[in-house]
C-alpha cells in the first residue's frame, strides 16, 4: 500500500479534483492511539490496489488543523481513527474506530 502524505489544507482542493478520476481515500490516524494503529494495520493489510482507490494518510497529531479542515470541508464529525471515502468532490462515506473495513470500502465504491 503507498501512502500519499497530507499535511496541507491546499491538499483537499487537488483531493476534490482527483476524485472525480478515481475515488480517494482519506485516513486520519493518531499516532497516540492504539485502536487507531490496529485499525490502520488491518486497512493495510486487506488493502488491494486492483480497487481502485487513490489512499491519503493524515497524521492528526502532526497536522492537527488539517484534521479540522477536512472535517469542515467534508461535512463530517471528527474521529480518530476516520476514514473517508471521496467521489466526485464529496464524502460518500466515512467510517471510524472498529468499523473501517477495506471490504466496506470496496463495496461504496462499487454502490457509488
Amino acid at each position: 500500500m503507498n501512502w500519499n502524505k497530507l499535511q496541507d489544507n491546499a491538499q483537499l482542493a487537488q483531493i476534490k479534483q482527483e476524485s472525480a478520476e478515481q475515488p480517494v481515500l482519506i485516513f486520519k490516524h493518531s499516532t497516540r492511539c492504539s485502536i487507531s494503529s490496529t485499525a490502520m494495520s488491518r486497512l493495510e493489510r486487506n488493502w488491494s490496489d486492483s480497487a481502485g482507490i487513490k489512499p491519503y494518510y493524515l497524521d492528526l497529531i502532526s497536522f492537527r488543523s488539517v484534521s479540522g479542515q477536512v472535517a469542515d470541508e467534508f461535512g463530517v464529525d471528527h474521529q480518530s481513527p476516520q476514514v473517508l471515502l471521496i467521489q466526485n468532490g464529496e464524502c460518500i462515506y466515512d467510517a471510524s474506530h472498529f468499523e473501517i473495513s477495506f471490504d466496506e470500502l470496496k463495496q461504496q465504491v462499487v454502490s457509488a
